[in-house]
């Protein structure tokens, strides 16, 4: 171990953080569909990254790892918010949250809709056309196997386009995640 090999770390890290901080806001935000919180999450996951630089930078795929790791938080994130919802709901009015004739309106807007898929549905078509990530790279990000990934982003993709009619729907889903960067 030298004496710069410190140094060296926080430049190569430094380095990694410019590099996928957007992305992995984008993905923080799209994954728990808060704005406000995604930059928070995104923050934290580095932070994380930053407590295990050597393992991280060791990995095959760091940005991957990273990606993983925003994912595992966010669905933590998503977890705690509905339990407190419900909480908060049988605190409140004990009565079920679902409405027996919801008023959908005509045009469902993308965001609306992946929030409305289980989080392993929204990661794996987010992380898979929004991100074109390989099904391999969605399986290293999230922990699970490639048949998983084509099984959950096939389901999901079938309740998108449920949701949003069958026209364009992986273009539409490419522009919200551009159009994700831009608005934190």
């Amino acid at each position: 171990m030298s004496v710069d090999e410190p140094t060296d770390a926080a430049a190569e890290f430094h380095a990694f953080f410019e590099a996928h901080y957007a992305e992995l806001s984008r993905l923080a935000r799209l994954l728990t569909g808060d704005a406000d919180g995604a930059d928070d999450l995104a923050a934290d996951a580095l932070l994380a990254l930053w407590h295990r630089w050597d393992r991280v930078r060791a990995a095959d795929h760091p940005a991957a790892y990273a990606r993983g790791v925003v994912a595992n938080m966010a669905r933590a994130r998503i977890r705690s918010a509905v339990r407190e919802r419900r909480r908060m709901t049988l605190f409140w009015s004990g009565q079920s949250e679902r409405s027996e004739d919801p008023d959908i309106p005509a045009v469902v807007d993308v965001q609306e809709a992946l929030r409305l898929l289980p989080f392993r549905k929204r990661a794996c078509v987010v992380l898979r056309h929004g991100f074109d990530l390989s099904e391999k790279d969605v399986a290293k990000a999230l922990g699970i196997s490639v048949g998983t990934v084509k099984s959950q982003t096939s389901k999901g993709m079938a309740e998108l386009q449920r949701a949003l009619g069958r026209e364009q729907v992986l273009h539409r889903i490419r522009m919200t995640v551009a159009d994700a960067g831009g608005q934190h």
